[in-house]
């Protein structure tokens, strides 16, 4: 049996003999980003096959005035603002401001593990209103669902939830509508597929002709949904393939689907450098209506983003590669980021400063 650097580099020959011209080819996850950069795949490939980073980290797609808006939020005097880890560091849209500063500046901000941290939060904290920051694709709008339904039934009416969480076909649909779109293949998402199933890639092939593949998230597993990309491009022939079959089936989880259904309908949202999409968002029913931070606080996006030289909105629709933005490396860097794609462990512009490559 061969090993795995000799199953790589079958895959690599197989991927230089076949004859497709110049090839954009684009993930759309944050775990692909940072597996490629890693393993240093772009660097093998041929140079004419290009891969880019797309909208596939939650922190990066959220856009700067939502990131106001939360910081606004943890300044009140009885809330305690809990999140994920990477959360802490996005900036808003003033430099430098970010929840990690407004802690310094006496914000009660928790980072916790799951959602249901933040119910358990609540439940220490009777006195106090425990707003969780639901970041995340459909991968992780089911436990966040889970834990909503989860205080309603114990009845912890201080917790709520300021969902971000967002989906991803129409963010597809609306980044291929873009003026000068140019990307040849989608890499899907695996995760998302373990939820969503091959079904909600579909549309891809059937309704723009382009090439898409489920993959897994093992340099062999990426390698190999490249070569099925390219091979599709040179027969000319668009579909979806799943090399990822070990997790994701034709109809996904349908389980998780009913929770997130039950829980969440869809809802118009703004999204960093794609602008406002019309349901691209989730947001609790009306039935859950008492757990919904924006609800119960009377919350907003700022009415429209400050300028910025940082260039994140651009690198996560594949405009650019992290290097082109002229703050990389200089004034923003993981240990100063200027924007969330620095930030974030899933980011392009971390990935890319982490492992220097393109």
């Amino acid at each position: 049996m061969p090993s795995v650097n000799e199953k790589a580099e079958m895959l690599l020959r197989a991927i230089r003999g076949l004859d497709v011209g110049e090839v954009r080819l684009m993930e759309v996850c944050g775990t692909h980003t940072m597996a490629i950069a890693k393993s240093g795949i772009r660097t093998l490939l041929p140079g004419n096959v290009k891969l880019l980073s797309g909208p596939g980290c939650p922190v990066c797609v959220t856009p700067g005035e939502v990131i106001d808006s939360v910081l606004a939020l943890a300044m009140e005097r009885n809330v305690i603002v809990a999140t994920y880890g990477d959360m802490v560091r996005v900036p808003g849209t003033t430099p430098g401001d970010s929840l990690q500063r407004r802690r310094a500046m006496g914000a009660d901000v928790r980072i916790v593990y799951s959602p249901v941290d933040a119910v358990k939060l609540a439940k220490e904290n009777p006195g106090r209103e425990v707003v969780f920051l639901g970041v995340g694709f459909e991968t992780t709008a089911p436990g966040t669902a889970a834990a909503v339904l989860a205080a309603a039934e114990e009845g912890v009416g201080n917790f709520s939830l300021w969902s971000m969480l967002k989906t991803v076909e129409p963010a597809l649909r609306a980044l291929i509508g873009t003026e000068g779109f140019n990307v040849q293949g989608f890499l899907c998402p695996g995760h998302v597929g373990t939820i969503i199933g091959e079904r909600g890639f579909e549309f891809l092939p059937r309704e723009f002709g382009i090439p898409a593949v489920i993959g897994g998230f093992e340099a062999e597993d990426i390698l190999l949904s490249v070569y099925m990309l390219l091979r599709q491009i040179a027969e000319g022939a668009p579909k979806l393939e799943n090399e990822y079959t070990r997790a994701v089936s034709k109809n996904g989880n349908t389980l998780a689907q009913k929770m997130l259904e039950r829980c969440f309908e869809p809802r118009f949202d703004l999204w960093r450098g794609l602008g406002g999409i019309d349901k691209s968002g989730l947001r609790l029913r009306e039935e859950l209506s008492a757990f919904d931070a924006e609800k119960k606080f009377g919350l907003t996006a700022a009415a429209a983003a400050k300028p910025t030289p940082c260039r994140c909105g651009d690198v996560i629709t594949g405009r650019i590669y992290p290097q082109d933005c002229p703050l990389f490396g200089r004034r923003c860097t993981p240990e100063d980021p200027v924007g969330p794609c620095m930030v974030s462990s899933e980011g392009a512009c971390a990935a890319a400063y982490r492992y220097q490559v393109i």
